[in-house]
Formats: structure tokens, sequence, C-alpha cells
């Protein structure tokens, strides 16, 4: 085996957390500490979070504790409007399992100014793009009373395949799933990794 051959299959299946994707309309780069307060200026917004299950995040204080779990996570990202070159929103990819070939994309919130266009779902289109050249599966935890989210998943073809049990087993958030080998709602996205 050569010096190529040997990185190529030592590192092929390494998934960087934190890439920057970018397409025409968002770059979306990993999240650094100097990005709370663009972050919370949209995160102050309290209709952003009125169907979520933290409904309260639009406080700074609980916003402050998201943003620190957020950044000890590896895996967070800025979304950047590429027009404006401002900060719109955030998400994160977590819970990877390079074994199973799996993550979760989640922890996403958008300024409502971009409610109802095509930004969320090319955010998604980078995410999960880039994604499944490392993973097979990828899973997405929502809010069972955030029905914008939910009806998002199902534009993107997601499926549930289960929900979240407390540990007194009352059933909660839906978990929807996206596999690769299937045909999903998704044409093959246009991005640019920079890893």
């Amino acid at each position: 085996m050569d010096l190529v051959e040997f990185i190529n299959t030592t590192f092929r299946y390494k998934m960087n957390l934190q890439p920057t994707l970018t397409n025409d309309l968002i770059t979306l780069r990993p999240l650094v500490e100097t990005d709370f307060d663009a972050l919370y200026n949209v995160a102050s917004d309290k209709l952003i979070w009125e169907q979520h299950p933290n409904n309260d995040r639009y406080q700074k204080s609980v916003f402050k504790e998201f943003f620190a779990i957020a950044l000890a996570s590896k895996g967070a990202f800025v979304i950047i409007d590429n027009k404006s070159n401002s900060i719109i929103g955030s998400s994160r990819y977590y819970e990877y399992n390079s074994e199973k070939k799996q993550l979760v994309i989640g922890y996403t919130f958008i300024a409502r100014s971009y409610w109802g266009t095509n930004y969320n779902r090319t955010l998604k289109e980078l995410m999960i793009n880039y994604a499944f050249q490392f993973v097979d599966v990828i899973h997405f935890h929502v809010g069972k009373t955030n029905f914008r989210s939910l009806k998002a998943m199902e534009k993107l073809g997601g499926e549930i395949i289960g929900h979240v049990v407390s540990t007194t087993g009352v059933v909660g958030n839906p978990i929807y799933e996206i596999k690769k080998e299937k045909k999903f709602n998704l044409q093959n996205s246009y991005f640019t990794a920079k890893t």
C-alpha cells in the first residue's frame, strides 16, 4: 500500500464536524466565541422560540448557556447570509457515530425575516450532502409542538422512526430519519466544503 492509498484509507471516513460550507445564498462556518452578540441579536426574537420546547431561549441568560454548550460541542455553525454578510442563525452536527455511520442535525434556528424563503432548505442541503460523504443515516430531533419544523422535515422527506422517551417513560419529541440510499426531496446540492 503506497502513502496516498494509506492516507485515503485511514482518513476517508473521519468527518470534520465543523467544515466551512458555502453556496450562492449562505455560508456555514464554525461557531466562535466572538459570535455571541451577533447570534444573540437573532435569538433574542421571542417569536423564533414560540413553538420550541425551550421557548425561553430568547432570554440572554438562557441563551448564554445554549451558546456555551454549542461552542463546547465542536459541531456548531453560524449561518451567514452571503448578500449582507450578516449572521442569520445557527445549526449543529452532533451525536456523530463513525461506526454506525450516523449523526444528528439540529439546534437550528434562523431569523424570522428568512422564514418562508429557501434559506432553511439550502442550509439543510449543505449539511445533509456534506454529511452523506461520511454517514449513511441522518437523524433530526424536532420538538413535538414545533409545527413549522415538523412541516419542514416532512417537505425534506424525513420519516419518523420513533420518539424520544424520557426516563419516566413519557413519549416526547419525534426523531426523523433520512437515509443515504433512499431518494429524498433534495436535489444534488452545489456546495463547496473547506476542511
